[in-house]
Formats: C-alpha cells, structure tokens, sequence
C-alpha cells in the first residue's frame, strides 16, 4: 500500500484546483458570492500569481446604511448586495467578470446576487433560466403571503415578527425593496 499525498485544501473540500486553474489560465476578473446563514458576501477579484486582489467588495451588513431593515440573507438582499459590488465596480470602471462558484453550490441567492451586479450594469455571463423571478426578489410573494395572512392575527405576528419589531408592514416588503434599491441607485461610490 503507498500514501497518496493530497493538498490540505483538497482534503477540507476548500478549493477545486481544476476551476482555479481554469480561472487563472483565463486572466480575468472575477466574482464571488459567499452566503453564510445571517450574511451575504460578495467580491469582485482579479487573480495573481502571488495571490489574489480584491478589488471591491460588498456585504449585506452594508445594507443597514441605506435602511434596509428586511433580513440580511434572502433572496431581496442577495439582489441587493449584488447590485451594490456592481455599482462599485463602475465606479471603478470595471465593466466586465466572471463568476467563481469553486466548492460552493449555485442556489437561488447566489443567483439573485448575480442578477444584481447584472442589473448594475456589469457584462457578466448569465443564464436567464437560472434567475429567480422579479416578483421574488422585490418580495412580492411576501406581500402576498402577509395579505392572505393577515385574517389569522397571532400567525401573522409570528410569521412577521422581525420586519413588524423593525416598523415596516409586510405588506410594503416590495416598496420599501424599491426605494433601498432607489437610494442604492442614487449614492455615489467614487
């Protein structure tokens, strides 16, 4: 029997050689999104032989500035985030990247987060079939759940409880979405 010696990333499943590689080969900027379960990280990065440079990064703690005061980690504040880092990175007139998944899996929120640094003006490679919908993302199923709710008073205090203690009704979930992505719109990340 011999030992197989394997990379200590390799053996904690951190990073896939063969999409890093590719990545390198390639020579351009790319994104990541990581999702945690109360945050959402995202980074715009070019590789370099002697590591990586993060050229701009966004988080969903960013979103309490403009008043956000939904959760921090669905599919509204996935968009959010991205539509941030895509922002900055017109600002720093980057204008193109790829995404890097590595070890981690495509789920919803890693989409939403990629259609907003898309709707932010960023030519990124996309499958439209893998966003989620507008209504998802500007919450409006929540609006929706919270009016077919409302009849049955202590399920909608429960199931609400976070966005009523943070005074905004559910049923505004898709306004108040609008006017942070407004102000997002409007601020300036020179």
């Amino acid at each position: 029997m011999s030992y197989v010696k394997t990379l200590k990333r390799i053996r904690n499943n951190k990073t896939n050689y063969r999409k890093r590689k590719a990545i390198l080969i390639s020579k351009r900027n790319f994104v990541t999104i990581k999702v945690s379960n109360q945050n959402i990280h995202c980074q715009f990065i070019q590789p370099a032989m002697n590591g990586d440079l993060v050229l701009a990064h966004a988080s969903s703690k960013e979103l309490e500035k403009y008043g956000w005061k939904g959760s921090l980690n669905n599919l509204s504040a996935s968009f959010l985030v991205g539509f941030i880092l895509g922002k900055k990175m017109i600002s720093k007139k980057i204008d193109s990247a790829i995404l890097y998944t590595g070890k981690t899996a495509f789920t919803s929120k890693v989409a939403a987060c990629l259609k907003g640094i898309a709707d932010a003006g960023i030519n990124i490679p996309l499958s439209e079939e893998s966003l989620p919908s507008d209504d998802r993302i500007n919450g409006a199923h929540v609006s929706q759940y919270a009016n077919n709710l409302k009849e049955n008073k202590e399920h909608y205090e429960k199931q609400f409880s976070k966005l009523l203690s943070n005074h905004i009704s559910p049923e505004d979930y898709s306004k108040h979405f609008e006017e942070i992505k407004d102000q997002v719109s409007n601020s300036n990340f020179s």
